[in-house]
């Protein structure tokens, strides 16, 4: 009997196990111009990790995606009701605005890592083709709690400090970066623009999913910033040519529901990990302007992006 008991507890534990993902949390400071040095900007930025799968998301970015696909939901259920008003909001919603305006999965037993945005509505990714070639160095320093390891690499035009421990057997870490010996714990580049410290690890029963769609499209990093524009451009012609179909009347809103952080099963590239909270049904481009009145992102405009070339 005692038997059987721990078999089923240990089946239990394995379950409950897979179903949940552990989040890392990391506080990342963001120096937003690329000229000067001003004040550094802080937002936390989540590795989600649930199998051999990981997901790297922003915390504003998820805010901001949940908010708005709740506001856009509600629209939708007054539709379906015959409810022409829009939901009443209680004063305007100020969502902080986010550095990582997409998502970074990898596959991280074959060290595949997946870039995803949203142009115009639709899903648009590229699969990483620069592998990192790591100096791995014989210093060891005690960083964010743990026994780290510094590493060295040139990535995306910038010279990188990586400081990882072994404590952790899992070879990831924030944004695009991976390929150690376990995880990193600490991460800046030589200018001072991007710094990633590990605060907290905590265990996440739900994360939220969002699929990658069937009409997702699919680029390559030297095409991406192309095929994107392309899409928008795509985008903006429709757009205008509704707008001579209904009178004129403005139809310019530039989505900001995109991706979030949660993970799925299934045989997309980037295998099983998923933005969260960013539906993708299409509303109407008028009650996108009217949702819009409700939401402030925050001030500035993005100009230090975390890749130089």
């Amino acid at each position: 009997m005692k038997q059987k008991v721990l078999i089923f507890f240990v089946l239990f534990l394995m379950v409950a196990s897979y179903g949940q993902t552990t989040r890392y949390i990391y506080e990342t400071s963001v120096n937003p111009d690329s000229i000067n040095l001003v004040s550094m900007k802080i937002e936390k930025t989540f590795l989600d990790i649930k199998g051999n799968r990981s997901l790297f998301v922003s915390e504003n970015k998820l805010k901001k995606d949940s908010l708005l696909n709740s506001f856009r939901s509600e629209i939708k259920e007054n539709n379906r009701k015959g409810d022409k008003d829009f939901p009443k909001q209680e004063g305007k919603r100020h969502i902080e605005p986010t550095f990582f305006e997409y998502f970074v999965s990898k596959n991280i037993p074959e060290q595949k890592v997946y870039y995803y945005e949203k142009a115009a509505g639709k899903q648009i990714y590229y699969q990483e083709d620069r592998p990192l070639k790591w100096e791995i160095t014989q210093t060891v320093e005690k960083q964010n709690g743990y026994p780290a390891q510094k590493a060295v690499v040139n990535f995306g035009g910038r010279s990188w400090t990586a400081w990882f421990t072994k404590d952790i057997a899992i070879s990831d870490g924030p944004y695009k970066f991976s390929g150690l010996p376990g995880l990193i714990v600490k991460l800046e580049d030589d200018k001072g623009d991007f710094k990633f410290d590990l605060v907290k690890k905590i265990q996440i029963k739900d994360a939220f999913e969002e699929p990658i769609h069937a009409d997702a499209k699919q680029s390559t990093r030297t095409n991406f910033h192309g095929d994107k524009a392309a899409l928008e451009l795509e985008s903006n012609k429709n757009r205008k040519s509704m707008a001579g179909n209904n009178g004129g009347e403005n139809m310019g809103f530039n989505r900001e529901g995109r991706h979030g952080g949660g993970m799925r099963g299934g045989g997309h590239p980037g295998g099983g990990m998923r933005g969260g909270m960013g539906g993708n049904h299409q509303d109407s481009p008028v009650q996108q302007n009217q949702g819009a009145e409700h939401f402030s992102f925050g001030s500035g405009s993005i100009q230090n992006p975390i890749e130089l070339k």
